[in-house]
């Protein structure tokens, strides 16, 4: 796995830790198998964005300190610049831009999100609680959701029940960049 992705581990290791959580525990707040839980701790494995979210809320802290390693300071606003918000690379196939990690208390985690083609058309479905909206951008997206494959294009938009599987592809060989809030 990447640097990134070891070093959000570390971070969840370490909140866990520092409020006397156990691994069980924390899993079952994140309304998750313990097992997916250590995988997500362990670095070893991809660490779903909405999870992240979700962690976040269960420790007590905004979901910056999870993906950056630091707390938001602004309450009136926060300004992202084209291109400007936080990278955070889970993996090759997947790039998200944060739109408000400045920003305390945050109701909703909104992003610009690229998906690279992959030759495999194998769709890695996960699911958490809340709600998500997602509008794309450029490109061409085929959203898995409750087993129902849906095609997106260019200003398309589709707000679900995150609680679904779901899971995405980029289509035609291209990327795909979309919009996305995770509530």
């Amino acid at each position: 796995m990447n640097e990134q992705i070891r070093q959000i581990a570390e971070r969840l290791r370490g909140l866990r830790d520092a409020l006397d959580l156990s691994a069980e525990e924390t899993a079952a707040a994140c309304h998750i198998p313990v097992e997916t839980y250590l995988q997500y701790e362990s670095g070893e494995s991809d660490i779903p964005m909405n999870f992240l979210c979700n962690a976040a809320t269960t420790f007590g802290v905004e979901p910056s300190a999870l993906i950056a390693g630091n707390e938001p300071t602004m309450s009136n606003y926060w300004l992202t610049r084209k291109g400007k918000g936080e990278i955070v690379e889970r993996q090759k196939a997947y790039k998200y831009q944060a739109l408000a990690m400045g920003f305390k208390h945050a109701k909703a985690a909104p992003f610009i999100v690229t998906v690279e083609p992959k030759e495999s058309k194998e769709i890695f479905l996960n699911t958490h609680p809340g709600q998500e909206f997602n509008m794309v951008l450029e490109g061409e997206l085929m959203l898995s959701i409750g087993g129902k494959e849906l095609f997106l294009h260019e200003g398309d938009s589709i707000y679900f029940d995150a609680a679904q599987p779901h899971g995405m592809l980029a289509m035609g060989g291209k990327p795909v960049k979309f919009f996305a809030i995770i509530l």
